[in-house]
């Protein structure tokens, strides 16, 4: 990297008994900032410390010696030294007097975006975050340059505190060819943002500190016109913009929902949500934890709607070693514990991953099953689809060619969750007989069915049913026989509410399916076909959050895949002629 600062040009405004002291220090290509308070001593920050430099106090006069020295200071206490990165702020009393100042060296360092060049060709907006004095601005005047002279697109900056390209007419050479707006008061900035596209044709538009909801409403205006966006922000990681209600329209905004209660029932979740109210912004954003570590949120659409749903979005991580080089590594988030089927279990309840299928053939074993696009997803990702498709393929041979595992009893002991003997006595209402005896032989579950309501554990009913009899509520009521209900006499629905009635699952988690329950016959063009939905929910849609299109099956088959997605609490509908009609399971 190239490093120029024009350190000499700030000395000189100080006075000599400070400036002598940082001439000859060992640190000096270190220095951060000079801060000079009055009745204080003047001091040196560096990165790792900060140093007095005189042990006489700061009087008017020293302050007065370096106000004479630099240029005008606008609405923001900001002024500067023409033709120099430098940024002179001060600090005023209640009368406006100023009464300290913080002197921060300005550097233009080439070469510092090496690290995230690749994004910045892509033309897309990127949004940068990160804390002070971690080199927000040093790399957005980089990339200005790069984006202008190695490019040749047409850029403009929008330099409100001349923070920048530098104080006085001329810019500072460090931005090359681009352009230089400047603002006459802070407040105006949004004005100018909108001014610069509609007068000047740019192709990039660079801002320094969106801060306002006027600043973020014109970036999303300067957006909608096809203008490539670079910016910093307020705020150290994706999560602050998300709470922060000014800022958060950059990053698409956040509402909260009512759902239904069949929805918010099938999500599992409480009735209101938040979900994301528009596309975002920017499409990228950057985290910069460090001057050479950097977090990439190269979709930030997708990220925005993997925290709302509580979970850890997939990231980048960029470093750059010892030896220039750029490092990429890839921190993929956990999938939920809830989806024992996408990571390692533990304990009594771990399921396998892989279900036991028998063998296919025929014209099936030759289709594809292709996950659709996020729409977000630009024109370079548009490969995406096929290597996932041949992914999804070895899965699918691979579960496919497992043997088939014997089944083990799931309890050693003959005490029940609540302390009541096993194997449990359950007294049916409403449900046909068979799809219970069918879910208690296949999950090999310790339940009895008994005609008589005296002699049972508990009451299994329809929600419907119950509501129109009281006489059943007062049989159970009289005999102290507690009552659970279910919405359908379905087999996920039955087989989810025995195995709540066995304390095996929490309430709002989705079962790892077992697929001999969702089968009517077993014949191999139904294992198959729900073998392929299995893999469809476990490996794509929920982790990943993205639909999937499956291949075309017969009504019957198409009414068991259907039922297994709903097991996942997810939502899929049909659609297409026959005989090509098929399923499409969208995320929650």
């Amino acid at each position: 990297m190239q490093i120029t600062d024009d350190l000499n040009r700030l000395l000189d405004i100080v006075p000599d008994e400070i400036r002598q002291p940082l001439e000859q220090h060992p640190q000096r290509n270190n220095l951060i900032e000079i801060v000079m308070d009055l009745g204080r001593r003047p001091e040196a920050r560096f990165p790792s410390l900060a140093e007095p430099l005189s042990q006489t106090p700061v009087s008017k006069a020293h302050l007065n010696y370096c106000i004479e020295r630099v240029g005008h200071f606008g609405g923001d206490n900001r002024a500067g030294i023409e033709q120099t990165l430098h940024r002179i702020s001060a600090l005023r009393n209640r009368s406006g007097e100023i009464i300290g100042l913080t002197l921060r060296v300005g550097r233009a360092v080439f070469g510092t975006i090496g690290i995230i060049r690749d994004l910045v060709e892509t033309g897309q907006s990127i949004l940068m975050l990160g804390r002070p004095g971690v080199g927000k601005t040093t790399a957005l005047r980089e990339i200005a340059r790069v984006l202008a002279d190695d490019l040749e697109k047409r850029v403009v900056i929008i330099d409100t505190s001349n923070e920048i390209a530098g104080d006085g007419d001329i810019p500072h050479p460090a931005i090359g060819r681009a352009r230089r707006m400047q603002v006459s008061r802070p407040e105006l900035q949004h004005q100018v943002m909108i001014e610069a596209v509609e007068n000047h044709m740019p192709e990039v538009i660079v801002i320094d500190e969106i801060g306002t909801e006027l600043e973020a409403l014109a970036a999303r205006t300067i957006a909608e016109r096809g203008v490539q966006l670079v910016g910093t922000a307020h705020g150290n990681r994706i999560e602050n913009l998300m709470k922060n209600p000014t800022l958060a329209d950059l990053i698409g905004g956040i509402q909260a929902v009512t759902l239904g209660d069949d929805e918010a029932r099938r999500r599992g979740s409480q009735k209101t949500v938040l979900e994301r109210k528009a596309p975002p912004t920017f499409e990228i954003a950057i985290e910069m934890l460090e001057r050479e570590r950097w977090v990439i949120h190269e979709r930030v659409a997708d990220a925005i709607d993997t925290l709302l749903r509580g979970r850890e979005p997939n990231q980048q991580i960029r470093s750059v070693s010892e030896r220039g080089e750029v490092i990429i590594e890839r921190e993929s988030a956990a999938p939920p514990a809830r989806f024992p089927g996408m990571a390692a279990s533990s304990g009594p309840a771990a399921v396998s991953a892989i279900r036991p299928v028998t063998p296919i053939s025929g014209w099936r074993s030759a289709g594809k099953m292709v996950p659709m696009p996020a729409p977000s997803e630009n024109l370079a990702a548009k490969s995406a689809p096929v290597s996932e498709t041949r992914y999804f393929e070895q899965l699918l041979e691979e579960s496919l060619s497992v043997e088939p595992v014997p089944k083990a009893g799931r309890y050693s002991h003959n005490v029940g969750p609540n302390g009541e003997d096993l194997p449990l006595h359950v007294y049916p209402y409403g449900i046909p007989r068979h799809q219970l005896e069918q879910v208690i032989s296949t999950l090999n579950l310790p339940v009895l069915l008994t005609k008589d309501i005296e002699s049972a554990d508990v009451v299994v009913a329809l929600r419907s049913n119950v509501r129109n009899q009281s006489k059943l509520r007062h049989l159970a009521k009289t005999r102290q026989v507690p009552v659970h209900t279910i919405k359908a006499a379905t087999i996920p629905h039955v087989a989810r509410a025995l195995r709540r009635l066995l304390d095996m699952d929490d309430p709002g988690t989705p079962e790892v399916a077992d697929l001999a329950l969702f089968a009517r016959s077993g014949s191999s063009d139904e294992l198959e076909a729900l073998e392929e939905t299995r893999l469809a929910v476990e490996q794509i849609v929920i982790p990943k959050g993205q639909p999937v299109e499956l291949l075309p099956r017969s009504p019957n088959v198409r009414k068991m895949q259907h039922e297994l997605v709903e097991h996942y609490h997810l939502k899929s509908h049909s659609f297409g002629e026959e005989p090509n009609r098929r399923l499409r399971i969208y995320p929650a």
